[in-house]
């Protein structure tokens, strides 16, 4: 009985020991016609194995990639594709860099940052100003979200100061007096709903009682 341990190694376990001594005899078949052809036919048998995975450029450029690690690159073959380095075996992955960008204010988030700094450099006071109170609306219901405490006008003006190094700057007196933080809310759809199916309902005693006072006064007659 043979045991694993005595066997050739793996190369690739998603295909199994039968794909390896096949691909082994391929690779000595010395001619060049008749070892194309049953590489081809290995790759669509490697395929198979794999049904699962979705069919595409990529994942046929890898079944051949494959086909040539299992043979340890020693195939000599016609592919569509080039054919690997073997550095690619063991290679390890670029390390991911993490963000090292420091926000000041994590409940705003970096693109409101980017928001004010697009906000400083307009020339137009009217259009900066504008762009403080839209600034205002936002920040302000970001707050609202990350504490439910109603977060007072003052806080969000001194927060967009400071964001902005002191380039934006709004009278508070002025924001508190216009509401200019407040965002328009929709109406409570609860509400409406039920003031409309009271409306219907109203209508439709209406219809009832004019349609019995109707009927009597047919029975007088």
């Amino acid at each position: 009985m043979e045991y694993n341990t005595k066997r050739n190694f793996l190369k690739l376990r998603e295909y199994g020991r039968n794909v390896q001594n096949l691909v082994g005899k391929i690779t000595e078949v010395d001619e060049d016609g008749t070892r194309n052809r049953y590489a081809h036919t290995m790759v669509e048998l490697m395929k198979m194995i794999n049904p699962n995975v979705k069919e595409g450029p990529e994942y046929e450029q890898k079944v051949w990639d494959d086909l040539h690690i299992i043979s340890n690159f020693e195939m000599n073959v016609e592919s569509p594709y080039p054919t690997p380095d073997k550095s690619i075996l063991g290679k390890k992955p670029d390390r991911v860099r993490y963000n090292s960008n420091r926000i000041r204010f994590k409940h705003y988030g970096k693109n409101m940052e980017l928001f004010i700094q697009k906000a400083v450099e307009l020339d137009d006071p009217e259009e900066k100003e504008v762009a403080i109170i839209h600034i205002g609306k936002l920040m302000k219901t970001f707050f609202n979200v990350w504490n439910k405490d109603n977060v007072d006008d003052a806080v969000i003006v001194k927060n967009i100061k400071e964001l902005s190094n002191g380039e934006l700057t709004i009278d508070i007196e002025k924001v508190r007096e216009g509401n200019l933080f407040e965002s328009k809310r929709r109406p409570d759809q609860r509400n409406y709903s039920r003031d409309n199916t009271n409306s219907n309902n109203r209508n439709r005693n209406n219809n009832n009682r004019n349609r019995n006072n109707n009927n009597q006064k047919r029975r007088r007659n």
